[in-house]
């Protein structure tokens, strides 16, 4: 039975050396759907490890090699290449680990003696910085709610907060009014891991916060500060769409994210000279590394300035 097996398996492997690029995938897909079942994988993901495979086996055979021929320097190469090709790192790691799981399962079936891509290096995951709005944008935005309709005073309200705290759309949406001091200018904020920060704002949001109280609809009775239909709290996609609106009116592209009112509160108080630790408490993170990303946009931001600016900076 032994003979057998290894008589199948020579077999295998003698065919996806051979000439026919045609012969090559079958055998490839084949290995492959049987790896799937064993793994448990879904169509979806079967498809997508055999078309990596197959991206991956191109450029072998440019180079007269194949998938099951290739050693550690010629999957190396592939991976410069991937490099060079300026692909997001999220792909260039999805194809890494194709290979990987592909040449485990050629040891484990007796097919390779070797594992040419145990030894690859890691990628690390690129953090995308956040897409910026400038003060400008800021203030075009704030200016588009109509505000002497209702709910248009409670949306100029609503992204004069943000702006001026920086808090999560989720945060703002659940906010009541007994968590606001106005006297103080101080707004109680229970954050993620339900944790409570204590956030200052400024005069003008707090004019603002005073003009909307006023005139706030008392029913039916809500505790949320800015409720939507029925007294219920405002969901974080219907004011995200109320944003995308008053983006469009002010002509702003690109439309910003949820978040981008308070990656703006962050990066224009950096911008403007603020600590980096007092950022990181009022944003309500728990690591300084996750507010340091704001600082790469601050020097990005730099750069442009000389390049646009400097003599010599074209």
């Amino acid at each position: 039975m032994k003979q057998v097996i290894v008589f199948i398996r020579c077999r295998v492997y003698a065919t996806a050396m051979g000439e026919k690029n045609e012969q090559r995938e079958e055998v490839i897909s084949g290995l492959l759907q049987r790896l799937a079942m064993v793994r448990g994988w879904s169509p979806l993901t079967t498809s997508s490890y055999r078309s990596d495979l197959l991206h991956a086996n191109s450029f072998f055979i440019e180079r007269h090699s194949t998938l099951m021929q290739a050693d550690a320097e010629a999957i190396l190469a592939y991976m410069a290449e991937l490099g060079r090709d300026g692909l997001r790192t999220t792909t260039i790691q999805r194809r890494r680990s194709a290979l990987s799981t592909w040449y485990s399962w050629l040891q484990e079936q007796g097919l390779r003696e070797d594992h040419p891509a145990r030894q690859l290096p890691k990628l690390q995951k690129s953090r995308p910085l956040p897409k910026l709005l400038s003060e400008h944008d800021v203030e075009q935005l704030l200016l588009a709610p109509a505000v002497e309709e209702l709910v248009g005073l409670r949306d100029r309200c609503m992204l004069e907060f943000l702006y001026a705290t920086g808090v999560r759309v989720s945060e703002l949406v659940g906010l009541t009014r007994g968590q606001l001091d106005l006297e103080g200018g101080l707004a109680r904020v229970v954050g993620k891991g339900d944790k409570e920060r204590l956030i200052p704002f400024g005069e003008e949001a707090g004019r603002w916060l005073e003009r909307w109280l006023l005139v706030r609809p008392n029913e039916p009775a809500s505790p949320f500060l800015f409720a939507g239909r029925g007294g219920k709290a405002m969901t974080r996609q219907n004011f995200w769409l109320r944003i995308k609106q008053y983006a469009q009116l002010a002509g702003i592209t690109p439309l910003p994210s949820p978040h981008t009112l308070r990656h703006a509160f962050a990066t224009h108080l950096l911008n403007h000279g603020a600590d980096l630790r007092a950022v990181q408490m009022l944003l309500g993170h728990a690591h300084v590394t996750t507010t340091e990303i704001y600082t790469h946009v601050s020097r990005a931001r730099l750069h442009a300035v000389v390049n646009r600016a400097h003599p010599l900076g074209r």
